[in-house]
């Protein structure tokens, strides 16, 4: 098992904004780890800006900010939000369990909102764009 799934919550969080994390850390997992630990802990818009500033931070460390997409981040947390994430009594891994879909191929569920020409827009890594497909859900 990957040590890093056995740091606390605490101690993940302080890792990943530290970038102290491995380069292979900078995953899937550990950016919905990182928006469900900010789910847990501030309110949907904060959480969204703190999880955003972090992975983007975290993609500069690595030198991988080509790998950042603000409008794909802000709509999984706002699709995590809206799936349970900030539901403080589950785990991350219950969460996961209630929501497993967000471990698969997450395109599917963005592209109910977005259409590609609209996600491979320059402006859309570095800033929020509103879905042309269906909102997101408030």
């Amino acid at each position: 098992m990957d040590a890093i799934r056995d740091f606390t919550d605490d101690a993940f969080l302080e890792a990943f904004l530290a970038c102290r994390l491995p380069a292979h850390a900078f995953n899937h997992r550990n950016h919905l780890r990182v928006a469900w630990i900010h789910l847990q802990r501030f309110p949907i818009d904060e959480a969204i800006e703190r999880t955003c500033a972090g992975i983007a931070r975290y993609a500069a460390h690595l030198d991988a900010s080509h790998r950042y997409h603000r409008t794909l981040t802000e709509a999984l947390v706002r699709l995590m939000a809206h799936a349970g994430g900030a539901d403080r009594s589950l785990a991350f891994e219950g969460f996961l369990a209630q929501a497993p879909a967000f471990l698969g191929d997450c395109r599917i569920m963005i592209a109910e909102h977005y259409s590609p020409e609209l996600l491979a827009r320059p402006d859309a890594r570095y800033d929020f764009l509103s879905p042309d497909r269906l909102p997101l859900p408030s």
